[in-house]
């Protein structure tokens, strides 16, 4: 029976080093910036930090994905194989919404390899793969936006990592995603419902887009729901709603949130991780079970990627076989739960394989640095891709109530 094989570097911050998931075998080298940019003794690159000129969304080259691109990030292949517990494999061809009735925005979580505090506008290669991994399959249901912002930076978290200087601008970083979200309800929404997702960094930005711009607009009652994943979220005190918007408990449920961060169920979140973590008043992370809330009684549908988090195609799923498309599904291998712990509230995942069948034991997703599993990061590299196909059907499921509801509006019914 075959293991996984996969290198990974930290989601969050650049650790600096790679490995593998759960049997820790060939390293992989980290990709280097190019020289003229490469960190100084102190770990800062020589460029200017970024500027603060605000950024410019009327012009495509800011986006990511948008419907007025032809070709753009998120137009790739999104083409799945089912791996059965036989071995069977079965491709799933991916069709886009010819029409869709609603959007999604979505916010990148830290990925640039920039060598300044905050990056740039000009997206690298990561900006583009990871949004494609996470945010492109959802035109089956959505028109897709997603903003290029000067985020915090890999390198630079490295940089604080060994003790330096925190240097990046966060508020350069929310500014560039308020200034899109304006600009895309300016010019591109025309009254037609949204989805707001965002992962780790991105999920950040989607938390104080929803409290700080959307909460008491007219783009409130916009807000087919909100998916902030992978960063600790708090309920307000009184509501444990996020600002105006309560927490989805049903399927087809609309204005409301989704949010977990996830951990391996036999490694659940350590005393020191920051995922999940309760806060100094007692308050809770927000756990929300995208298999629950999808009708799936607790079965997670993955859409995992054949390369990774981080673009090394080395991952295998079955022996003996290499399945031609970018992902992959294992139907009835995961399962979810929201778990409170003394201190920590997660969405567990647990990995039913079996030696017996040729498919893989394992699925990658840890964070790996000098061959060490990092337990307090959990399942971040995958907290999205775990459950995709469950987010799909439950924005498949809030489209079809807000375009009814709309509908009924219109009429007068």
């Amino acid at each position: 029976m075959r293991t996984l094989s996969i290198a990974a570097l930290g989601a969050a911050l650049f650790i600096g080093a790679c490995g593998e998931s759960r049997d820790l075998g060939e390293e992989t080298p980290v990709p280097e910036a190019p020289a003229e940019t490469q960190p100084d003794e102190t770990g800062e690159a020589p460029a200017e930090e970024a500027a603060a000129t605000p950024a410019d969304y009327s012009d495509m080259a800011n986006w990511l994905c948008h419907p007025g691109k032809s070709e753009d990030a998120c137009s790739g292949d999104r083409d799945y194989t089912r791996v059965q517990a036989d071995g069977t494999l079965e491709v799933e061809r991916f069709e886009a919404a010819e029409n869709p009735q609603i959007d999604c925005f979505y916010v990148y979580p830290t990925i640039s390899m920039d060598m300044t505090p905050n990056s740039d506008l000009t997206p690298g290669p990561e900006e583009k793969r990871v949004t494609a991994l996470q945010f492109s399959s959802f035109a089956e249901t959505c028109r897709l936006f997603a903003p290029v912002y000067r985020q915090v930076t890999l390198p630079h978290l490295q940089t604080i990592m060994r003790g330096g200087e925190y240097k990046a601008d966060e508020d350069l970083a929310f500014d560039d995603v308020k200034a899109a979200w304006h600009q895309y309800l300016d010019t591109g929404n025309d009254g037609r419902g949204v989805v707001l997702i965002g992962h780790s960094q991105g999920a950040r930005m989607v938390e104080r887009l929803l409290r700080e711009d959307i909460s008491g607009s007219a783009a409130e009652d916009l807000i087919v729901s909100a998916m902030p994943l992978g960063f600790t979220i708090y309920g307000d005190d009184e509501s444990g709603a996020v600002g105006p918007f309560e927490l989805c408990t049903t399927q087809g449920q609309t204005g409301c949130v989704i949010s977990y961060v996830s951990f391996r169920s036999d490694f659940p979140p350590p005393a020191e991780s920051r995922f999940g973590v309760s806060d100094e008043d007692g308050r809770r992370a927000l756990c929300v079970n995208p298999a629950e809330l999808s009708g799936d009684d607790g079965a997670l549908d993955a859409r995992l990627s054949k390369a990774g988090f981080f673009g090394l195609e080395n991952v295998s799923f079955v022996d003996d076989e290499t399945i031609e498309t970018p992902y992959a599904a294992l139907p009835g291998m995961l399962s979810g739960e929201c778990v409170e712990g003394d201190n920590h509230t997660w969405l567990s995942v647990d990995v039913a394989g079996d030696p017996s069948d040729p498919r893989t034991e394992d699925i990658a997703g840890d964070v790996v640095a000098g061959g060490e599993i990092l337990r307090d990061w959990g399942l971040h590299l995958i907290d999205v891709n775990v459950a995709m196909g469950n987010l799909l059907d439950i924005v498949a499921a809030q489209a079809e109530t807000w375009t009814a509801r709309e509908a009924a509006n219109e009429t007068g019914d």
